[in-house]
């Protein structure tokens, strides 16, 4: 029997990091479907561009600070009502060989990627699980399934946020509250700039991943991989002795992908911004 589809209108919709990418096309598509949906982004004034468009609400947050980011939820609760769903999307993609990479870039990563999903995820189970509902989507990547030259760190905050989502869906069983994880390839936002495609590693946009957390959303599943593909190609280079795993990568251009954009001019203004993405936690490295 096919599961009952549910409706997502009237529900408590949070997206972190959703000022533009796949946070505002997944704001965009929740808010057609009737969704209350709020917005959390360090750039607040692009964030209430985005909600205003789209009948939204926009806070200022910035998730690398842990008391500001449960303040968020608070008044995200005292204005809307209960949180139905936590999208935990904000991240960064800072490419560079591990020995080249800084170390504040190594804890910005950390921080960002990880840390606040962890946070996220502790702050919506306390919300979620005493009422017996909610949903907790955690953006991974494909890099949290395997390891790519020239963003070691990246692809180790994406294997944790699987690691975490596993351990919590298990830990919430039988609750009621869900949770999924969004395991994309490489996604046509800023933070894709200056990256090439490789064979049978086709990029998707920021529209598709919204719609496979949409999916996930009204028929509720754990693993979600876009495209959908990825899963299977996965599958079968897991099952491969690890030469022969490796070597497939190499040649379909899987080692290059990131590895290749790590000097490009074309991610100058992206990689400045995104060293400028975590000021709580930069401030709590320099005191």
């Amino acid at each position: 029997m096919a599961k009952r589809e549910r409706s997502l209108a009237g529900k408590v919709v949070v997206i972190t990091g959703a000022a533009q990418g796949i946070g505002a096309s997944t704001a965009t598509a929740l808010s057609r479907l009737g969704a209350k949906v709020v917005i959390g982004d360090l750039d607040q004034v692009l964030a209430e561009k985005t909600a205003a468009e789209l009948g939204a609400e926009a806070l200022p947050l910035d998730v690398t600070d842990t008391k500001g980011f449960t303040e968020f939820l608070d008044e995200v609760e005292r204005r809307v009502g209960p949180i139905d769903v936590l999208i935990n999307n904000a991240g960064i993609m800072p490419l560079a060989p591990l020995e080249e990479e800084e170390d504040a870039a190594t804890r910005r990563l950390l921080e960002i990627n990880l840390h606040a999903v962890i946070h996220g995820t502790r702050e919506a189970v306390k919300r979620m699980r005493p009422r017996g509902t909610g949903h907790i989507v955690n953006i991974a990547s494909m890099a949290g399934k395997s390891g790519f030259p020239g963003a070691a760190t990246y692809c180790a905050t994406k294997h944790a946020v699987v690691g975490l989502s596993e351990s919590v869906h298990l830990e919430l069983h039988g609750t009621g509250v869900l949770v999924s994880c969004v395991m994309p390839a490489v996604v046509r936002t800023e933070l894709a700039s200056g990256l090439g495609e490789a064979k049978f590693f086709k990029s998707v946009q920021p529209e598709d991943v919204a719609q496979a957390i949409v999916d996930a959303l009204r028929r509720p599943k754990f693993d979600v991989f876009v495209p959908a593909s990825l899963d299977a190609m996965g599958r079968i280079t897991r099952l491969l002795p690890r030469r022969l795993g490796e070597g497939l990568l190499r040649a379909l251009g899987g080692d290059k992908i990131l590895s290749s954009a790590t000097h490009s001019s074309a991610r100058a203004e992206y990689e400045s911004r995104a060293a400028r993405s975590a000021p709580a936690a930069e401030k709590d490295a320099d005191s």
